[in-house]
Order: C-alpha cells, then structure tokens, then sequence
C-alpha cells in the first residue's frame, strides 16, 4: 500500500512516517514549502526520511499559501477580526496537495501526524473524524472542514497515542526529530510577532484610534486594532478601579469598545461558512458540545442551522470572549460533527 506523509521535519510527523513504514507501507515523504523557515524545515524532514529510508520530495506551494492563507490572516486583522490560519491552511493547501500529489505517484492514502482519529468501521462507505487519544494534543479541532473525500483518504497514524508515548517511539527509534523543540508558532509569522507582521502587510490596522466604552464615551487610545482581540485586558492603558477588556473591534471607526468581565459573556452566536463531515446538515436544532477556540473548554449548546451555511449555536451556560474569525467546532462525544466561522455573538440584553 502506497501512503504519501506530509513530513514537517518534527517529531509528530517523523514517527508516523516511520510508523507506517514499519507496518508495511510503501512510503514517500513530502514537505511543501509554505512560509519563511521552508527550506530548513524541508531539509529537516529530508534527513528523517533519508534515516527512515523513504523517499521524500518537496511541493513549493509558497505562492498558493500567500493568496488562500497569508492574504486572509492580516486581511481578518484589518477587518477586526481574529482568523485561525490552520483551519484555513489544512482545508485549502495541506490536504488538497496532498491529494495531488498522491495521484501523481499512485499513492493509496496520504498521512499528516495530527493527533486526531478516524473510525472507518462505524458507518460502511464513510470515516468519522474523531478526537486525538491524548485530550491535552487533540488537534480535531482544525480539520472540521476537510471533505469527506480528503477525511476518507486520510490516515492519521498518531492519533491513537499520546504525545509522550510519540515523544518516547521517537528516541527509541532514534530518529533526528527525537529532541526537537516542539514549535508553537504559526509557520509564517517571523518569531511568532504578530503585530509586526501585520504593520509590514498591512500598516492600515495600526493606525491608534478611540478606545470607547458601550456609551460610545472616549476612555483610552489603542495603537492599531491589529493588537487585540475580544477579551483581552493587557495592553489598553485604561486607569480604573476595575479592570477593562476589549469587548468589540470597531475596524470601519477604527475603534475598540471596552467593558467590564461581565460584558464579554455572550450565550449565543451566528457562524458562517458551516460544514458538517456528514456532508449533511440536520434537519433540525440539535444538541451538542461546542467549542470556540482550540484550547477552550467543550460547553453544551444546541445549533440550528439557516440557509446559505449559516448556524445559530446556543449555548446552555454564557462563554468568555466568543471571538470573530475564530472557528466554533461541534462534538458528539469524540466524534466531530463540524463546525464554522464566528461572525457575531450576543447577549441576552442585545448584540456584542
């Protein structure tokens, strides 16, 4: 069997490559060019597949990445919004490559080393995407939009472990990737600075501007609304008693609107550009676990889905800075229902 692994160079990817090497796969390894560290990144995985002894190649997709993921992520800022550029890189660049690529070597399946599960077994003709093993590394959470043809041709061979029990495979191999640091950074973003990343691209989000509270009353100054995000409180300057937060991003005015902790609950929101793994929305308003960024907690909500991809999601208790751009992903136990783009959230008591 022919299986084509996305290789980062890191230890995830590495240790599922060799994984499937050593069940018996047939296996090439692929990097794609994307940001500014590609060509290290590239040579990395070159070594650990030469270590392994697979074939590797590269995809210089770097063109392809700037329009569909670059553009988007400092385009979200200047439009005060909050984007997760993974979400959008694994549905439009990594898997469609992947699926390229493959075809072009006859490859059978193709393998990243994301830690998230599939179950090909519960529904013939169909894969459910479920939750990573480890609770702490699962990464569901950023392919709630694949297809079901990028899910169904897709195998994840570390989702079923945890990190350290990766971590440990890979000493015990002793591949290169055993001690490299595990990065947190997003790939193109030069030492992960955000803001100075989105003055170079696009100095209209840092022009300073109002800082008003829920009255419209002038209370502070901001240095460009490319710096925060819903619910941030350092950074704003603002003396009182009580500490503020910012509670909306104004980007037309150019202004931040800030309260207090209690105003940036919000117990429902509307989604956009909703995809269900199913390939079918629900009928009706359903229960389920929700969560609005990748490190929050699931919280039990009901979505109802409208016309032209937009979803309602209620949640049960009211949720802490629910962020436009950030994705709202739905869970049925560990099975991922899917999920959309955050356009608004509200309160009881009116619009955020």
């Amino acid at each position: 069997m022919k299986t084509l692994v996305a290789m980062s160079g890191g230890v995830d990817s590495s240790v599922a490559a060799a994984l499937l090497k050593d069940s018996g796969h047939e296996v090439t390894g692929i990097t794609m060019l994307v940001g500014t560290c590609g060509t290290d990144t590239a040579e990395d995985a070159r070594r650990v597949a030469a270590f392994i002894g697979i074939r590797h190649r590269v995809a210089d997709v770097r063109e392809m990445f700037a329009r569909e993921v670059i553009d988007n992520f400092y385009q979200e800022y200047v439009n005060g919004r909050t984007p997760n550029p993974c979400i959008r890189c694994n549905r439009y660049i990594k898997f469609n490559v992947l699926l390229e690529e493959a075809r072009q070597i006859g490859a059978d399946f193709i393998a990243t080393g994301h830690y998230a599960r599939l179950d090909r077994e519960s529904q013939p003709g169909w894969c459910l995407l479920k939750k990573g093993r480890d609770n702490k590394k699962d990464q569901s959470y950023f392919l709630y939009r694949l297809t079901r043809e990028q899910l169904c041709s897709s195998l994840f061979p570390v989702g079923g472990c945890t990190k350290e029990q990766v971590k440990e495979m890979a000493r015990q191999m002793g591949l290169p990737a055993a001690h490299r640091p595990e990065s947190q950074e997003i790939c193109f973003v030069p030492g992960n600075d955000y803001a100075a990343f989105i003055r170079a691209h696009a100095p209209q989000a840092a022009v300073p501007g109002k800082i008003v509270d829920r009255d419209g009353i002038v209370i502070g100054q901001h240095r460009g609304i490319h710096s925060y995000t819903i619910g941030q409180r350092r950074g704003l300057g603002i003396a009182a008693e009580e500490p503020f937060y910012v509670i909306a991003i104004d980007a037309e005015r150019n202004t931040l609107v800030a309260g207090r902790k209690d105003e940036i609950y919000s117990n429902a929101l509307e989604a956009s550009g909703v995809h269900w793994t199913s390939g079918e929305a629900p009928a009706q308003k359903i229960a389920v676990k929700a969560k609005i960024r990748h490190r929050h907690p699931e919280t039990d909500a009901a979505v109802e889905t409208l016309s032209g991809g937009l979803a309602r999601v209620f949640f049960d208790k009211p949720q802490m800075a629910v962020t436009p751009g950030q994705a709202v992903v739905f869970y049925d136990g560990d099975v991922v229902l899917g999920g959309g783009t955050i356009e608004k959230a509200w309160r009881r008591d009116g619009n955020v």
